[in-house]
């Protein structure tokens, strides 16, 4: 697969803003463990490999375990995810996949018991901005950035 073209040098403008708006993420409050999570299942569920790849390098740097990450796609079958994590992958999915259900209030109830308004508002920012790099990573085909080995 080849990729298409590097949004930076054709749309920096665009870039930068987004880098500003991840930046603000970043530093919006909630737990990086939450927020590495959300990243990397969202980038599981658009099948996006660049951002599959560097998530799961940086939730290991976030001390999140192999184990977890590699359960991840399976968080409802095991216990290694608290009930503010599920709360957090239930959103996600449900944001992911707003087309099927268009975030169900059951969802959004689950999410509320755990979530804050104020950190609901950033939990919904940051899967957004996760669904979007995703978008034009798989849009742009941009390879992923693998560890030599």
């Amino acid at each position: 697969m080849e990729a298409r073209l590097d949004l930076l040098k054709t749309a920096p403008e665009a870039y930068n803003a987004m880098l500003a708006l991840q930046g603000t993420v970043n530093k919006c409050g909630l737990e990086h463990a939450v927020l590495e999570l959300v990243k990397l299942r969202a980038s599981q569920l658009n099948s996006c490999a660049f951002c599959i790849a560097m998530h799961t390098r940086d939730a290991f740097r976030h001390g999140i375990s192999q184990e977890r990450m590699h359960l991840l796609n399976a968080w409802r079958e095991t216990p290694l995810y608290s009930e503010r994590e599920r709360a957090a992958l239930a959103w996600t999915e449900a944001l992911t996949f707003i087309t099927q259900g268009h975030a169900p209030d059951e969802v959004y109830q689950q999410v509320r018991q755990q979530f804050s308004e104020q950190e609901l508002a950033w939990l919904t920012v940051a899967i957004a901005t996760i669904n979007t790099w995703n978008r034009l990573a798989i849009s742009m085909r941009t390879p992923p950035q693998l560890d030599a080995a």
